[in-house]
């Protein structure tokens, strides 16, 4: 007969070539006897053989539900790791995460949200990229980064961001430098100071507030070189060729030989969580709010 089997009667089946016994077999499945009966003669009328030898007393297995057995557990058992796996992508714990980060970020509590991230989440293949804040925007926006951590990426039309960390500014000199002997640097002692900084097309947004902030009190910061990594800027400070203005993070790869001082109560910078409007799968739903907690408990 061409119609198809379904789950119900594989899962009656097993019951009865298990307890080879109608009864503890129908008690198993929580069923009445009379319709595991049925069920089963209408499952051998599907497949056009008898798969059990019924006696008064005994219930054997025929050639055919020896044959059918051990395939009926081996379809459910895929059936129900098939659906572990599908209620897996509903929980967020299955599936696929590219997260996108600016190299800064990587001198916060990110690192340790990727590892617990990855310890709670097995089953999901984590996939990291370093970008720029500007090209990490247009990552999230292409859709080849699923979530990004921006550095004052700002509000971004499409876009969802939301600010996880704020971080003060401070200054960063030489420890050879006039100002390195000082607690802290007020910003307008750095006016005649050239400055080793980032290139604005890295991140706009980061670049034009820290020129901002010079012009502020009162002078435009005089870029002598530019430099795309942090770790290059700092070498750079160090051999004694500017100035910068650094998100306070910047500390923990910092020289001996530098001099971090915060600046006199002016300036902060964000790492901003990113993701495009009306992202809805639960992997990334899981993840943003993994890090949403523990950035909120560092900040605490």
């Amino acid at each position: 007969m061409n119609v198809p089997i379904e789950l119900r009667h594989l899962r009656y089946f097993v019951a009865v070539a298990e307890e080879l016994h109608f009864s503890r077999a129908a008690e198993r499945l929580h069923i009445a006897q009379p319709p595991l009966s049925a069920q089963i003669r209408r499952l051998e009328e599907m497949v056009g053989y008898t798969l059990f030898e019924r006696t008064s007393r005994t219930v054997k297995l025929t050639a055919s539900g020896e044959a059918l057995l051990d395939r009926a557990r081996r379809t459910l058992h895929r059936m129900e790791e098939d659906l572990e796996f599908v209620r897996g992508v509903g929980r967020g714990e299955t599936g696929a995460l590219r997260v996108g980060f600016i190299g800064s970020g990587m001198l916060t509590r990110l690192p340790a949200i990727l590892g617990e991230y990855r310890r709670l989440y097995p089953g999901v293949e984590l996939r990291l990229r370093e970008f720029y804040t500007s090209t990490l925007i247009e990552a999230l926006r292409d859709g080849s980064v699923d979530v990004g951590f921006l550095r004052d990426g700002g509000p971004i039309e499409d876009l969802d961001v939301e600010p996880v960390l704020v971080e003060k500014l401070i200054g960063v000199v030489s420890r050879q430098h006039r100002l390195a002997r000082q607690a802290t640097i007020r910003v307008a002692q750095l006016k005649d100071e050239p400055f080793v900084f980032f290139p604005k097309f890295a991140g706009p947004t980061a670049w034009q507030r820290t020129m901002a902030l010079c012009e502020e009190h009162g002078f435009q910061a005089k870029i002598v070189q530019e430099a795309p990594h942090w770790v290059t800027i700092l070498s750079l400070v160090d051999a004694g060729l500017g100035v910068t203005i650094a998100p306070d993070c910047i500390r923990k790869i910092a020289a001996k030989s530098i001099a971090c001082r915060p600046l006199s109560g002016h300036g902060a910078t964000h790492i901003e969580l990113a993701q495009r409007k009306g992202e809805s799968r639960p992997v990334v739903r899981e993840f943003c709010r993994l890090a949403r907690s523990r950035f909120r408990e560092r900040a605490r």
